[in-house]
C-alpha cells in the first residue's frame, strides 16, 4: 500500500462518469436488450483508457479503471454470479419514507436509479470469470501507458450484496453471506494478483441500518455488521492487509440522511477488518463533524486513513483551503504519512445516473489535488 511519503497522496472511491455511449451500450446489456457485443468491449476498453488518462492529469495519484464495465458497483456480479436471477425490488431508504414528496422528485429527476436487482434464487457460484479477466487486462494496459502512482480496482462485498440482492434460497443471512464469500475470494485474489490493490466497497457496514435492518435495534444491527466483517476477512484470508481497502458509507444519494447510523456506533465493528486502508465519508454535512470520532477512538497502528475531503453528491466545487484543512485534522491524529486525500464516494455509482455533472466531477478532483498540495506545503 501506498503512504504519503513525501507527500499527501490523493485518491477517491473508484467510479467516475461513463461516455454517453458506453452508458447506452450498458443499459441495452442490463435490460436484456440487444446489443453489438463487440461494440461494447471496445468501448469498455477505450473508456478505461481515457478515465485512467484523465486521472492522472488531474493530480490523482492512486486511479481506478472508473468502473466503466459495471452498471452499478454492486449489481454487476448477477452478469458473474449463477444463483440470481427475477427482480427483487428496491428497499427504500428510510430517511426518504420520511419525505414522500421528495422521494418522488428525486425519482422523476433520475436522481433514485431503477436499476434491476435480482434475487437470490439458487445456489451463488462463478459463471463466468472472461468479464472480470477483461476488466483486469484493460486496467492494466491503460496503467502501463499512463504510469500512475498506483492502481485499484473496487469489488462488492459480500454484505453488500446480500443488502441490495435479497437472498430468498439460502436458509439464512449467516449462510447467505458465507456463500458470497467463497465465491468472492476468487474475485478478490485475482485483482491483487494482477498487481492492483484491492478495494472493497461496504456501505452495507453504514448504510445497510437505514435500508435493510431499518426496524432492528442498534445492538441488533451491529450484530450483523460484525457478522458481514467475519465473511469479509474469511474472503480475504488469503490477501495482505496492505495490499486492500476498503469503502464505508451511508449511501451515495441526494437525501436527507438523517436516518444515518453515527459513526461512533460501528466504527469498532469497522476496524476490525483486515484491509489497512480505511475510506470513508468526511466531507458532506452530514458526516464532516465525525473527525472527532477518530480522534478519540484507539486506531491501530497499522491503518491507514483516506477520508472524504471533497462531496461526491454536491456539484459545489471545494476551495482548496478547505479540503487543505480537512486533511490537516486528520494528519494531526495518525500522522502525515497515513492519511490520503479522497471523495465522500463515488462519483458515477449507477452508470447514467451522476449526482454530480461529469465535469464538475473532474474539476472537484482537479480541487482535490491543488488541496492535497497546499496540506503538503504546511505538513512538511
Amino acid at each position: 500500500m501506498l503512504q504519503s511519503q513525501d507527500r499527501i497522496l490523493t485518491t477517491h472511491v473508484g467510479s467516475l462518469p461513463r461516455p454517453h455511449d458506453l452508458i447506452q451500450l450498458l443499459m441495452a446489456q442490463d435490460n436484456g436488450e440487444p446489443y453489438d457485443e463487440a461494440a461494447l468491449a471496445a468501448c469498455i476498453r477505450a473508456s478505461v483508457a481515457g478515465v485512467v488518462q484523465k486521472q492522472h492529469e488531474a493530480g490523482i495519484d492512486l486511479v481506478s479503471d472508473g468502473e466503466m464495465s459495471k452498471i452499478s458497483y454492486v449489481t454487476y456480479v448477477k452478469s458473474r454470479l449463477t444463483g440470481f436471477a427475477g427482480e427483487g425490488g428496491r428497499r427504500v431508504p428510510r430517511d426518504l419514507l420520511d419525505f414522500p414528496e421528495y422521494m418522488q422528485r428525486l425519482a422523476q429527476t433520475g436522481g433514485s436509479p431503477a436499476l434491476r436487482r435480482p434475487r437470490c434464487v439458487g445456489p451463488v457460484a462463478r459463471s463466468d470469470r472472461s468479464l472480470l479477466e477483461a476488466d483486469l487486462a484493460n486496467f492494466r494496459a491503460a496503467v502501463d501507458a499512463t504510469q500512475p502512482a498506483g492502481a485499484f480496482m473496487a469489488a462488492a462485498s459480500p454484505g453488500v450484496i446480500a443488502v441490495f440482492m435479497r437472498n430468498e434460497y439460502y436458509p439464512s443471512h449467516e449462510a447467505y453471506l458465507q456463500a458470497l464469500a467463497e465465491v468472492l475470494r476468487e474475485e478478490y485474489e485475482a485483482i491483487v494478483g494482477a498487481g492492483f490493490l484491492l478495494q472493497i466497497d461496504c456501505p452495507d457496514l453504514a448504510m445497510g441500518r437505514h435500508i435493510l435492518f431499518a426496524e432492528e435495534s442498534v445492538a441488533e444491527f451491529r450484530h450483523m455488521a460484525a457478522l458481514q466483517i467475519e465473511a469479509l476477512n474469511y474472503a480475504t484470508a488469503n490477501i495482505p492487509p496492505e495490499r486492500m481497502r476498503m469503502h464505508v458509507c451511508w449511501g451515495n444519494y441526494n437525501g436527507p440522511h438523517h436516518w444515518d447510523i453515527p459513526l461512533r456506533d460501528i466504527v469498532d465493528i469497522v476496524l476490525r477488518a483486515r484491509p489497512q486502508t480505511l475510506l470513508f465519508e468526511g466531507a458532506n454535512p452530514r458526516h464532516a463533524h465525525e473527525w472527532q470520532v477518530w480522534r478519540d477512538v484507539r486506531i491501530p497502528d497499522e491503518k491507514v486513513l483516506v477520508p472524504g475531503v471533497i462531496e461526491s453528491c454536491s456539484n459545489y466545487i471545494e476551495h482548496p483551503e478547505l479540503i487543505a484543512e480537512r486533511i490537516e485534522r486528520f494528519a494531526a491524529i495518525v500522522g502525515r504519512e497515513r492519511v490520503l486525500a479522497g471523495s465522500d464516494c463515488g462519483f458515477s455509482t449507477f452508470a447514467g445516473y451522476p449526482p454530480v455533472d461529469p465535469q464538475i466531477t473532474w474539476a472537484k478532483l482537479q480541487a482535490l489535488a491543488e488541496g492535497a498540495r497546499l496540506a503538503s506545503e504546511r505538513l512538511w
